[in-house]
């Protein structure tokens, strides 16, 4: 790789790293604001409200808020179940916020989950995601299939005594493609998600399709091929018993052969991460 080109790419991946810690930066702002009654649509107004107050104009979807049972996307069948509710927050609930803005043309998708208070369930799932970031980022460096790995992270779930819930996303996928997008003044959306992000989506698909790979990361035979080189949201998600907690973050996949740098996460410095390393 020339030099221009490695200075392009680690200017590339500079965007993408402050969109999705400005991202992480509004989960965390919003969280130290929820109290008891707050509703999950008031939770996902605030999100929107917070980014778009720096300069978020563009979304790969608008954010959502999850309470309680719906951590754990207990009962969920349709896809309109996804998008937030009157449900609201209780003492010693757990929550997730999820959002995925779009700035200066970079993409971020993240989830960040919390307790309003103590909760014994909530703080052994998002102990338990840490083994779950390291098998992930240590199979893709693998090559593994990407079907192989999802089916490895199902097996350490079952280990845990936990269930899969990002099964429950369509498609069941645990990861998704993102890209950069074309920065225009008027951003339109369907059912909550960018247009232009999900045009992208599609004609990665579509290139996939004829490639024999998929710009998703599921548990079905598309999905049966090594890691294609790009940029990953990643977001595994545990449940247990009605609580359900996850981290959603990008991870960097390159056609390197030096395994360090074929695959890494983009960023170490965000709140799970911490979490873990302060626990230790």
């Amino acid at each position: 790789m020339t030099t221009a080109a490695t200075g392009e790419r680690a200017a590339e991946l500079r965007g993408f790293r402050r969109v999705q810690r400005l991202a992480y930066e509004c989960a965390e702002a919003v969280a130290a604001q929820l109290k008891p009654g707050v509703t999950e649509r008031e939770a996902a107004r605030m999100q929107r409200a917070w980014l778009r107050e720096r300069g978020v104009r563009d979304w790969f979807h608008l954010p959502f808020a999850w309470f309680g049972d719906r951590t754990a996307f207990v009962d969920f069948r349709v896809p309109l179940q996804f998008f937030p509710t009157n449900r609201r927050l209780e003492p010693g609930m757990p929550f997730i916020l999820d959002m995925a803005p779009v700035f200066q043309g970079h993409t971020a998708d993240i989830g960040y989950s919390g307790s309003l208070g103590i909760n014994p369930v909530h703080d052994r799932l998002m102990a338990d995601l840490e083994a779950h970031r390291e098998l992930i980022l240590c199979e893709v460096r693998e090559r593994r299939p990407l079907r192989e790995i999802y089916e490895d992270v199902d097996r350490l779930m079952v280990r845990q005594g936990c269930a899969n819930r990002h099964r429950a996303y369509p498609f069941g996928v645990i990861a998704h493609k993102v890209d950069r997008v074309r920065e225009r003044r008027w951003s339109p959306r369907l059912f909550g998600f960018g247009t232009r992000s999900l045009k992208g989506l599609a004609s990665d698909a579509l290139h996939g399709h004829r490639e024999g790979w998929s710009p998703l990361w599921s548990p079905y035979r598309f999905s049966d091929h090594p890691p294609r080189p790009g940029l990953w949201a990643v977001e595994p998600h545990l449940g247990f018993r009605g609580t359900g907690a996850k981290f959603e973050e990008i991870l960097v996949v390159t056609d390197s052969g030096d395994p360090a740098e074929s695959a890494f996460w983009l960023d170490d410095d965000l709140p799970h991460v911490r979490r873990w390393a302060e626990e230790k």
